[in-house]
């Protein structure tokens, strides 16, 4: 595992990043409340599409926090970014981390938990989720997001 460095973070009306979070709840809450922040900051987005975009992009970090570093010696970190096309009105978000995800939950009976994937592909225009060695790589899209 590589060894964190501490946090970076960009926020402008074309890109939020925030990168080497902590793998922990508490680094997930304070990001999700910066990224709705930003999203009311700079774009137009009704009530109900803003608690989608908020909603998904929280999965995914509760997703990477919770699971990426399960089996690790140490904890490990998330980086988010996102980044606006305002030609397309476009906002695609990355979130990745450097760990593994457990398998994909599939009908399990009773169905208790595994929720947060097909969320993440519900609320988003365009979703994938890439895993390789390296960690996971979640990547959430929405159309027709229009600037503030």
């Amino acid at each position: 595992m590589i060894d964190s460095m501490p946090p970076a973070e960009v926020a402008n009306s074309d890109r939020f990043e925030r990168l080497g979070l902590d793998a922990d709840a508490t680094a997930v809450a304070q990001v999700r409340e910066e990224f709705a922040q930003w999203l009311k900051r700079f774009f137009v987005v009704d009530a109900v599409r803003f608690s989608d975009l908020v909603l998904a992009i929280n999965e995914a970090l509760a997703n990477a926090a919770e699971f990426a570093y399960v089996l690790a010696e140490r904890p490990g970190t998330i980086d988010m970014r996102a980044i606006y096309d305002s030609d397309g009105q476009k906002l695609v978000v990355e979130i990745s981390d450097r760990g593994t995800w457990r398998p994909r939950q599939v009908d399990p009976v009773p169905r208790t938990r595994g929720r947060g994937i097909p969320l993440m592909e519900t609320l988003s225009d365009e979703s994938d989720i890439d895993t390789s060695d390296d960690g996971t790589r979640v990547r959430l899209a929405w159309n027709g997001i229009g600037r503030a």
